[in-house]
């Protein structure tokens, strides 16, 4: 559960159905399913395209064809490698949807999810997730370790991190001096009204959100019109030079702590561009006993602009592998 929980920055359904897994409920699971996705995508106009409408259809035609759980779930799960957009998993339900939502802001993971060690005066952050109170209280540890210690610069590995959700928070606040408006995630209100995503003044016109709990998040993302993201710094603030590792697998999360680095001038990225992965996506309940992931909330960068699809772009290209030694002659 902990390491498919820690891709989630997720809005939770408090809707449960009972689970009723039979050859004829994978029909009416699959129905759900395309339901659930037309209720609550970000943006329903999305889900008009030829690529999606194909994903539709054959989400139908493997609820009547599925002979088992686990043909239903690998065939849906199938069907979305390489889709139109992120975030979309079907999963087998371990209680329900509610019960995941009241665990998700007290998990603590089964392994670190943030490590430092050091070379010298250089001080390496590896972060592998961005969930976890664990990972949040470890991020915060290292940065006290890289105070006393008077680190002259800091590495922050980021490739083989595919998100989660707060621990961005303490990873990006303790490389700032100042404030940072690092973007707006945008949802169905927003999309409603407009055709277009929100200007830089449509974005700074709201308030920051300061809820900085997946609980509050789940609340606010699909409230509100559009949900400002600000960092505000946090002590002690490292103010030496910051490189950040990138890869392919950089995704979600990540990608916004990435982001802001970059965008805020703390940070050189060395690396490849990021995944493009960067929604934040709700749980829901299936008949049938299965979860369903599906995005709700599309992220725009103020410095960027949209990075699902596009990804994060470093400053030095490299590939993954050799980033750190890239780094390390810098």
């Amino acid at each position: 559960m902990n390491k498919w929980i820690a891709m989630i920055i997720a809005v939770v359904s408090p809707t449960v159905f009972a689970a009723t897994a039979s050859a004829a409920g994978y029909e009416e699971a699959a129905q759900t399913i395309n339901a659930l996705m037309r209720t609550h995508h970000y943006n329903p106009q999305e889900l008009e395209s030829d690529a999606y409408k194909r994903i539709e259809a054959a989400t139908r035609a493997l609820g009547a064809s599925a002979a088992s759980d686990e043909e239903f779930i690998s065939g849906y799960n199938a069907l979305w490698r390489g889709g139109p957009f992120s975030h979309v998993r079907l999963s087998k339900a371990q209680g329900s949807a509610a019960e995941l939502a009241a665990h998700l802001d007290t998990l603590t993971l089964d392994e670190p999810g943030a490590t430092l060690r050091w070379d010298g005066d250089t001080a390496f952050l590896t972060v592998t997730t961005m969930m976890g109170l664990n990972t949040i209280g470890e991020i915060n540890a290292a940065y006290d370790e890289i105070a006393e210690k008077g680190a002259v610069r800091l590495i922050i590995d980021l490739r083989n991190n595919g998100g989660g959700a707060f621990a961005v928070l303490p990873l990006v606040a303790h490389v700032l001096e100042k404030p940072y408006d690092a973007g707006v995630f945008v949802a169905q209100k927003w999309n409603a009204g407009n055709d277009a995503p929100p200007t830089r003044d449509d974005a700074l016109s709201v308030d920051p959100w300061a809820g900085w709990s997946i609980l509050s998040f789940w609340n606010d993302v699909t409230e509100n019109t559009l949900t400002r993201i600000t960092f505000q710094p946090a002590e002690p603030v490292f103010e030496g030079p910051v490189y950040v590792l990138t890869s392919a697998k950089t995704a979600s999360a990540a990608e916004m702590a990435a982001d802001a680095l970059k965008g805020s001038g703390r940070a050189t990225l060395i690396g490849e561009t990021t995944a493009g992965q960067m929604l934040s996506q709700s749980i829901f309940d299936v008949p049938g006993g299965f979860h369903l992931s599906l995005p709700i909330a599309d992220y725009y960068s103020l410095s960027a602009g949209r990075i699902e699809g596009a990804g994060v772009s470093p400053h030095i290209a490299s590939e993954g592998k050799n980033a750190l030694a890239v780094a390390m002659k810098k």
